[in-house]
């Protein structure tokens, strides 16, 4: 059963309220014997209410792997996920369908993520199954202020189909099917890696605002710690599946303390001023 919204504030961790979700010693390996991987090991973190925490590290950190044990989409080998206090680490059937309308996810691509015999509007219509909506006015007022809160209106994308939409379209789109949804967290996992340069700033926009619109928790899972930067409270550094620093923001970025967060800064753009 889901906590009210009053139970989940009354809870204390050392008189403060305690975390919407909380990992716990997240250990996933690959493979047996001499040829094991432990793509993530021994991770643990915490994500309060209304909180932007930033996952970054390069390709191969676990960074992705280690979002999709919070998915649900992948076992952990040993560690336990807890929502609102409760363990969710091996939810089945009836169980994890309600975790997947509480926990939604926004990936990297939303071309592979939509079925292209779809149009926009039976795509969206087919996720309001879980939205509890009772009738077809109902389902098209979710829709469509979901679609408001991503710059996007009915008109303009519900009867395309998937190809027919931009990149930052579909990505938009995809945003919005998870908001219909109103997730307590929202994961997304390299959600704007596949837009260009002046359209990523824009999504990204989308995503912290709807943190407030929605009540809601984002995970965001990068590669760009200048991302990470402008859409954080906290950050998390991953290096070979190990969560080598975090804190808040400015903390990281301004006071790194392990090398491999200072490797990680060095590498972001910045400009100079030309005399």
């Amino acid at each position: 059963m889901t906590a009210s919204k009053e139970e989940v504030l009354d809870r204390q961790v050392d008189g403060r309220p305690a975390p919407l979700l909380e990992a716990r010693h997240l250990t996933r390996v690959f493979g047996h014997g001499k040829t094991a991987v432990r793509a993530v090991d021994d991770v643990s973190f915490t994500l309060g209410r209304q909180e932007v925490v930033t996952i970054v590290g390069e390709s191969g950190s676990g960074k992705s792997t280690l979002a999709r044990m919070v998915l649900r989409l992948l076992d952990p080998t040993s560690g336990t996920i807890h929502l609102d206090g409760r363990d969710v680490t091996r939810l089945r059937g009836k169980a994890l369908r309600t975790y997947w309308q509480e926990v939604q996810a926004v990936f990297q691509d939303p071309f592979s993520s939509f079925n292209q015999f779809f149009t926009v509007r039976r795509l969206l219509r087919r996720s309001l199954r879980l939205t509890g909506a009772t009738t077809d006015e109902a389902g098209e007022a979710l829709i469509a202020q979901a679609l408001e809160h991503v710059g996007l209106t009915p008109a303009e994308v519900l009867d395309k189909w998937p190809h027919q939409l931009s990149g930052g379209q579909r990505q938009r789109v995809m945003i919005a099917r998870a908001l219909m949804l109103r997730p307590r967290l929202l994961v997304a996992d390299e959600a704007t890696s596949m837009l260009d340069a002046s359209l990523r700033a824009n999504i990204l926009n989308v995503l912290t605002d709807a943190r407030q619109a929605y009540d809601m928790t984002i995970l965001f899972i990068t590669h760009d710690i200048g991302q990470a930067c402008y859409v954080s409270d906290r950050v998390l550094v991953m290096c070979q599946g190990k969560l080598v620093e975090q804190g808040p923001v400015d903390e990281v970025i301004f006071s790194p303390r392990h090398d491999y967060t200072r490797r990680l800064l060095a590498d972001v753009p910045r400009l100079h001023a030309v005399s």
